[in-house]
């Protein structure tokens, strides 16, 4: 018998908003996997801290932050062998995932390259998403609003052209792309209706108007809200 990978979303950071079910799964999967960065830090191993037990293999992934996406693919190979090894020897693994395993997280690659060699469950968590409105004390949409959801690294012209389709805006992976999200923001006359999150529900959160915001770059873990007055 083969062992089960279990992708378990364990939310935006704060370790109460972990589910039930990732818990019991964290405590009794004998093998845990999570991504880590080149520096050995792991965001997800630190959210899971409270629930991992000590009798539990650990599989740390080196997860560098590559642009060049042949670099990254042969490293998702890699992780998905690591992972298949101890499924083969019989042992279950549960792969630590930020937010929701199935929102811009690199679970999905993981999910390709094993899933139609062994069973996989996947367990959903808090997003981002939901996170930032949350935090902001802001209602993400209501009746017959329109949600969409755009990462920030969209070139302008595809940005402006999808914030002008909807009637409220979750625009993820910020970083770098601020001035120019910035731009699109403005063009369109939403800064009003605009408001930069960062670190949402961790310490160090920000939420800010993003008419007041000075910052020309963010962190990883930033959103901009966008609500657009549609009447």
């Amino acid at each position: 018998m083969t062992g089960k990978v279990f992708g378990l979303g364990l939310g935006p950071g704060d370790p109460e908003l972990v589910t039930v079910k990732v818990v019991r799964l964290i405590n009794t999967a004998p093998v845990i996997a999570y991504p880590r960065t080149q520096h050995g830090e792991s965001f997800v191993r630190e959210i899971a801290k409270p629930y991992v037990p000590s009798s539990a293999i650990e599989l740390p992934l080196d997860t560098p932050m590559a642009i060049d996406t042949a670099v990254a693919q042969a490293k998702y190979d890699e992780h998905a062998e690591l992972i298949a090894a101890h499924l083969d020897a019989g042992r279950d693994v549960a792969l630590l995932c930020e937010g929701d395993p199935f929102l811009f997280g690199s679970f999905m690659y993981l999910y390709d390259r094993l899933a139609d060699r062994y069973e996989v469950e996947v367990v959903p968590g808090v997003s981002s998403i939901t996170a930032c409105a949350a935090a902001a004390g802001l209602p993400l949409c209501s009746r017959e609003d329109i949600l969409t959801v755009l990462p920030g690294t969209l070139p302008e012209e595809v940005l402006e052209r999808e914030l002008t389709q909807t009637s409220s805006a979750v625009i993820m992976k910020v970083g770098r792309h601020l001035p120019k999200i910035r731009r699109v923001i403005e063009k369109l006359g939403c800064t009003g209706g605009a408001t930069y999150v960062e670190r949402a529900l961790n310490p160090g959160q920000r939420v800010v108007p993003l008419a007041r915001l000075t910052d020309e770059v963010a962190p990883y873990f930033s959103v901009i809200l966008v609500f657009r007055d549609t009447d």
